[in-house]
């Protein structure tokens, strides 16, 4: 159970890691980019479809994405019950 406790931990670091850097603008050739693009192909398959279920919250002219936030609360949860 440990471990899998320790696999939740590091994929919440990971997803508030993806969200840290989402705020960052970066060029496409800049070196932060292809850790973007690796935090994104590892949270993705598990954020796509919860953003499918769960649309942007519209707050004047911009969408705030809460998929990840629920994500890591039901993360927490889960980890909490093992």
């Amino acid at each position: 159970m440990n471990a899998i406790r320790t696999l939740i931990d590091i994929y919440v670091l990971v997803l508030i890691a993806r969200i840290v850097l989402e705020w960052i603008p970066v060029s496409y050739d800049h070196p932060l980019n292809k850790v973007k693009g690796a935090l994104r192909s590892v949270t993705d398959p598990v954020l796509t479809p919860l953003r499918r279920i769960i649309p942007p919250v519209r707050a004047g002219g911009m969408a705030l994405d809460l998929s990840p936030l629920i994500l890591i609360i039901g993360l927490q949860l889960i980890s909490r019950n093992l």
